[in-house]
């Protein structure tokens, strides 16, 4: 049976991804959870949601802005000081894509969604670190820490053609890049580093679009005929947090229904 245990700092707590993966964690055993996010009120959702799952489960919720390097150092300073260690961080944080064609794009367009997507990723990644190598092994199979990247499918291939987000794919597959480079960087120093990458997935970003019927040509082309859940993500995540894992360094675990083989 999959089990966790300790701490976990988790970006973009306060719905889709980050929340599910909030309630899986404390679900599987992880009793002390740091949740970030820009909306406060939605944090406290989440911290309702754990509290009536999982009453023995201690929540701190952290407003935190992760384009902002400042905000996130205070966020990982105040996570270590209330519960020692840092075990799981989970970056979640991203905001969705804007369709709309290179040409007819703005520099603020493209800017927005590679700060969140990709430069708040790697601030987080790069607090996480700096963290986790003060900190002594766990056990073989566990290590320092573990670090899990939110990527795409869009990470790894590119959309139809009919979806022009150049912005979003360009950002994914910098995720991916990232977990990469810093998967075999830090990998002999005890601390392991992947990504996933989820397919179409009813989150607040894309459900007006499931509910309109403008995603139901794309789930056509979805082998599985649908989209996925939170849940069937955050359990995944739990699983490359987990020992089960640990000969897993930079992988892209893609959770996508086949869409993209």
């Amino acid at each position: 049976m999959l089990r966790l245990s300790g701490s976990a700092f988790i970006t973009g707590a306060g719905s889709g991804i980050g929340r599910g993966v909030a309630r899986a964690f404390a679900r599987y055993g992880v009793n002390r959870l740091a949740l970030l996010d820009q909306k406060p009120d939605a944090l406290r959702e989440t911290c309702q949601q754990i509290q009536r799952e999982s009453p023995q489960t201690k929540t701190e919720i952290i407003p935190a802005d992760v384009c902002n390097e400042a905000s996130i150092q205070r966020a990982v300073s105040q996570a270590t000081n209330l519960f020692d260690r840092i075990d799981y961080g989970v970056n979640c944080a991203g905001i969705g894509p804007s369709p709309k064609m290179t040409h007819e794009m703005t520099l603020e367009d493209w800017q927005r969604v590679i700060d969140v997507n990709l430069t708040g990723v790697w601030i987080c990644q790069k607090h996480l670190l700096r963290q986790m190598l003060n900190q002594e092994h766990r056990s073989n199979r566990e290590e320092r820490g573990v670090i899990i990247n939110i990527a795409s499918m869009y990470g790894l291939v590119s959309a139809p053609g009919s979806m022009p987000i150049a912005p979003y794919t360009a950002s994914k597959h910098g995720v991916m890049g990232l977990t990469k480079m810093d998967a075999k960087a830090y990998a002999k120093r005890g601390i392991r580093i992947n990504a996933i990458c989820p397919g179409y997935i009813v989150t607040p970003l894309i459900s007006g679009a499931i509910q309109s019927g403008l995603m139901d040509e794309e789930f056509e082309r979805t082998p599985v005929g649908r989209a996925g859940t939170v849940e069937e993500i955050a359990d995944s995540i739990a699983f490359l947090a987990s020992p089960l894992s640990s000969f897993m360094h930079g992988t892209g675990l893609t959770i996508d229904g086949a869409y993209s083989i």
